[in-house]
């Protein structure tokens, strides 16, 4: 699979420790530790958990001078552990001072993320917003401009508002609540670049918790400016509920072309791993086609056709023999992650989806011969009979897998023959 089949705003390209965003490159995946930075062991051991999911870029709070010194210690376990993701320090309040004062802080991190809103009030908020630029500027850094629903810049949006109020046909507070957004963003933006940032060091993100807002705000922003884009809900939510949020407008968003980086900020469960994120974000861009990170199984809900439960148990032994030879699989047969595997359950769409996977196989639904006719490329290759269809079918996957993206050693993954048909 290609890996960008849905044409994309070419922003400008933005380089974050070696993982380009932006541009003609694929959308990156970010993630953020849940842990307190200053807790090295803690904070280490999330970061390398979330680069192992597949996160291509790591935020982590940086809030105190606790923290600002744990950075470098932080980022030289990574290394030492072979891990090189990039980390980004998420700056607020005192992210001026921070940055001034913990030099190996400054240094150590790929990116600064950097909220308008929260950095000072009234002229304050512009001199340290500056300082900070200017902590970017002499180490070549850049900046995610990001600025969030709830910490808005509270000056910024009351002048909008009286401005509202005076107008003859005055808008929602929702959509000058939106245009507060934009204009903080960009304003803030063309400030960075006057203080000496180039257009290739920023990435620019508004961020707000409702989907309908988030895509109204971003189709304004990507109208408005060429600067690449940071993707998000700022609160998604908790299970289903921040999965489908983060879904509807982030595939909406990049179906028509917006955005260059993303992050699902899905609320975990206690003690639920931080990593579910990160395999979200991969499955709306692999089920949107920009990338591929993982061989998919494509499988039929079941009907009334299918009253017997054996292609769920093969669907789920299909996809956990996936998962489970993937670090393998990804050494040595590059492309692989495009895979796709179709369990069917009954002769009305197992052929068809069969055929339009790589690999398929049609199992016989209730009252359908005993026989499960199986499907490489869009052809019918053989039937698989017997009680070990499961252990016969897996063998078929490793055998696809070899021939079609490994080299032309032989596969040693073997099919009775006497069983087909």
């Amino acid at each position: 699979m290609d890996e960008i089949l849905i044409p994309r705003k070419l922003n400008h390209t933005v380089n974050v420790g070696g993982i380009r965003i932006g541009g003609n490159a694929p959308v990156v995946v970010q993630s953020m530790t849940n842990t307190e930075t200053a807790n090295i062991e803690a904070t280490t051991r999330q970061i390398l958990e979330l680069a192992e999911a597949g996160s291509e870029i790591v935020r982590i709070t940086v809030d105190t001078q606790a923290a600002a010194r744990a950075v470098p210690k932080i980022h030289h376990r990574l290394r030492s552990a072979g891990c090189d993701v990039p980390l980004v320090g998420d700056f607020h309040y005192n992210g001026h001072t921070l940055l001034r004062d913990v030099s190996d802080c400054a240094d150590a991190l790929d990116k600064y993320r950097i909220n308008p809103g929260n950095v000072g009030k009234g002229q304050k908020r512009d001199v340290r917003f500056c300082q900070m630029i200017e902590q970017a500027c002499r180490r070549n850094k850049p900046v995610r401009i990001g600025v969030n629903w709830g910490s808005l810049d509270q000056q910024l949006l009351a002048q909008k508002l009286d401005e509202n109020a005076a107008a003859k046909q005055p808008h929602s507070l929702e959509a000058i609540t939106r245009e507060a957004l934009i204009d903080s963003v960009l304003s803030s933006a063309a400030l960075a670049q006057r203080e000496g940032l180039e257009p290739s060091q920023i990435v620019l993100s508004a961020k707000v918790s409702r989907v309908s807002d988030l895509i109204q705000v971003y189709r304004e922003l990507s109208r408005r400016s060429d600067l690449a884009l940071h993707l998000g809900l700022t609160e998604a939510g908790m299970g289903d509920k921040g999965v489908v949020s983060s879904t509807a407008a982030l595939a909406i968003l990049m179906h028509e072309g917006i955005g260059d980086t993303i992050r699902v900020s899905l609320t975990p469960q206690p003690g639920e791993s931080r990593t579910r994120e990160v395999r979200v974000a991969q499955t709306i861009l692999q089920s949107l086609g920009l990338r591929s990170f993982s061989p998919q199984v494509i499988a039929c809900p079941g009907c009334g056709r299918t009253t017997s439960d054996f292609f769920q148990h093969l669907a789920s032994e299909v996809q956990d023999h996936l998962q489970a030879r993937m670090p393998h699989w990804r050494a040595r047969y590059p492309g692989v992650e495009s895979l796709s595997v179709a369990v069917m359950g009954c002769i009305v769409n197992g052929p068809g989806e069969s055929r339009h996977a790589d690999i398929g196989i049609s199992l016989p639904g209730t009252g359908e011969q005993p026989a499960a006719p199986v499907y490489q490329d869009g052809k019918k290759v053989l039937t698989l009979r017997g009680n070990d269809i499961a252990v016969q079918f897996i063998a078929l996957v490793e055998s696809y897998v070899q021939d079609r993206f490994g080299s032309d050693t032989r596969s040693t993954w073997k099919v009775d023959k006497t069983t087909t048909g």
